[in-house]
């Protein structure tokens, strides 16, 4: 991993990501529209929320840096995440969540 110097908010972008690994069906289809989506009140059992941190010169590399079962722990912690990245450089946030080796440019 180089060591940049710069505010983590510089390279870094956060974001949930919603995991649904249930077999219901992703929209329910009605006469008068296209498709809608299925109301997101309803909690499936397989579902799993994942924080993730996007590159900002490459969307294409995502970082998964945490995974929860329960949405108010994932924002919480999200929010926590958000806070840090406005606060630390990119090599303290990327000491802090990215913990594996080679997981961070």
């Amino acid at each position: 991993m180089a060591k940049t110097i710069g505010s983590a908010a510089d390279f870094y972008r956060l974001r949930m990501m919603r995991l649904d690994a249930s077999d219901a069906v992703d929209f329910e289809w009605r006469d008068d529209i296209l498709y809608r989506r299925p109301p997101a009140d309803d909690i499936a059992e397989d579902e799993a929320y994942r924080a993730e941190a996007v590159l900002l010169d490459d969307e294409d590399v995502v970082i998964t840096i945490a995974t929860f079962d329960d949405p108010g722990a994932a924002r919480g912690f999200l929010a926590d995440a958000e806070r840090d990245l406005l606060e630390m450089t990119k090599s303290e946030f990327e000491e802090c969540y990215f913990p594996e080796p080679g997981s961070a440019l």
